[in-house]
């Protein structure tokens, strides 16, 4: 398609003419045949009344017994300027009278006989030298006046021919054509001028303003407006529509500014603080193990059943709790690259669960495993998994401490083209309030009392080293269900594993 088609105002334009001139066309046309069937029938009429009026000529010279005035009458008529014949010729096609006295005694012409047989005794022909004429033939029947010169028995003693010549009609629908033609082409030309000029100003002027403040927005000015005065049409509801959608973005990218301005200065307290946390973690571990080491001399010392024992067995826990807490503070500060193989990731499961069983309360929760068959392996650190799989399920065990069942489900899924081992841990628990499931992995976030909020955050992070996906959703019909999806291994994870190994 050509450029200048690529316009919508071009092709309303070019569409506009092309009916309008279709339309002018047609139009033009079937007026043109209109008035030339007017002319017709006009000369039609006219050479009817001429007709007529040589009839009645002739009759009333007849009755009077002027038999030999007929053809001075008939001489008279063609001297008109648009008759070109007038004839009187029997019925066998004798020519008997006739306005040209060296057709007298001839057969008359096969048209003209032809139109005395035809019920509408009229015709259009060529008759050369004058082209077309208006033929027409009228019986002279005999009548009681009559009977004295042509007898009783004769029903049409003689046919009155008439030729009108065509020719000044002719050239009246010609000029009336031309006239009609020329002022059509005028009138198209008008209208495809005004309906351009209008399409030009009132769309298409106002869609390349638009086009072009649209390009400026899409590079980032936001100060760009369209004034438009016709604001009650359609255009102008368009641009008011555009104006108000660039006022709205311009009041959004302000927004979003102001709230990125604040993020950043909320991550630069939050690295200051985390900083000083690191900082502050490091310094209490190590008083932490003194402590630690000191009561435990202290209550090795003392009799089993010396009631400060159990007051020291009370600070040993607690202390326990501070450095697991300073340990999971500095490694989600941060946490050790993982150390990445091809691992049979329902062996880790299987160990995991098998350790975590021993924590005591647990009799009462029955436990399933799922494993889907023919599981490809994973590309991940073992003891990292580890790690995460038993933050996992001792959290389901504590939302289960009235009895019920985890399941521990695998199957293949497909992440970005890729094979992943999807590991699903599900509990009966009492779930999690929908509005809470966004914040679990959120550091220091905690609904339990004696939780340090950073176990889950911990397990997200690792799994994001592994290039891994980690979501939660409610379980059915109740509880909570963790899901884990990790890279299966690959022909080039695991030549990068021989590799490591032969260095």
């Amino acid at each position: 398609m050509p450029l200048v088609f690529k316009s919508l105002t071009t092709r309303i334009i070019a569409t506009t003419i092309v009916l309008l001139v279709g339309g002018i066309f047609i139009y033009t046309f079937f007026n043109v045949r209109q008035q030339q069937s007017q002319l017709i029938d006009t000369a039609r009429e006219n050479t009817e009344l001429l007709l007529h009026t040589v009839e009645n000529s002739i009759y009333n010279t007849m009755h009077l017994g002027n038999v030999q005035d007929v053809s001075s009458i008939l001489a008279m008529m063609g001297q008109h300027n648009q008759l070109v014949g007038v004839r009187i010729f029997h019925p066998h096609g004798v020519i008997l009278r006739s306005s040209n006295p060296a057709e007298v005694g001839k057969v008359v012409g096969m048209d003209d006989y032809r139109l005395y047989l035809n019920p509408k005794h009229y015709g259009i022909f060529d008759l050369p030298p004058y082209g077309e004429v208006l033929s027409m033939v009228k019986p002279i029947y005999n009548e009681a006046a009559c009977h004295t010169c042509h007898g009783s028995k004769a029903k049409v003693i003689g046919i009155l021919n008439v030729d009108y010549s065509l020719y000044r009609t002719k050239m009246q629908m010609l000029t009336a054509s031309r006239i009609f033609i020329a002022s059509s082409v005028a009138i198209t030309f008008f209208l495809s001028i005004t309906i351009s000029f209008i399409l030009f100003k009132f769309v298409k002027k106002p869609l390349d303003s638009m086009t072009a403040n649209m390009s400026r927005v899409e590079n980032g000015d936001l100060s760009v407006r369209i004034d438009y005065r016709g604001t009650d049409d359609e255009i102008g509801k368009l641009i008011n529509s555009f104006n108000s959608m660039v006022d709205r973005l311009e009041v959004t990218k302000k927004e979003l500014e102001q709230y990125h301005f604040q993020q950043l200065e909320r991550a630069d307290r939050l690295a200051a603080i985390g900083e000083m946390a690191a900082g502050i973690a490091h310094e209490i571990k190590n008083p932490l193990a003194g402590i630690s080491a000191a009561v435990s001399i202290i209550r090795d010392d003392m009799e089993p059943d010396d009631p400060r024992s159990g007051i020291l067995k009370e600070v040993l826990q607690q202390v326990q709790r501070l450095d697991k807490t300073v340990n999971d503070l500095l490694f989600f500060g941060k946490p050790s690259v993982p150390e990445l193989a091809c691992i049979d990731i329902s062996d880790i499961i299987e160990k995991t669960l098998k350790f975590a069983s021993q924590h005591r309360g647990v009799k009462h929760i029955e436990r399933q495993l799922e494993f889907a068959p023919g599981l490809p392996t994973v590309y991940a650190d073992g003891k990292q998994m580890q790690q995460v799989f038993l933050n996992l399920i001792l959290n389901a065990f504590q939302a289960m401490s009235e009895g019920g069942t985890l399941t521990i489900s695998t199957s293949l899924s497909t992440r970005q083209g890729r094979d992943h081992v999807r590991i699903d841990v599900a509990d009966t628990g009492s779930g999690i309030p929908p509005q809470i499931q966004e914040k679990i992995f959120t550091p220091f976030f905690t609904t339990k009392a004696q939780g340090t909020g950073l176990g889950l955050p911990i397990c997200y992070k690792l799994i994001n080293l592994h290039n891994g996906f980690f979501t939660v959703a409610n379980n059915t019909p109740r509880g909570t269900i963790f899901t884990i999806e990790l890279p299966a291994c690959s022909v080039h994870d695991i030549e990068e594993v021989r590799r490591a190994h032969e260095t």
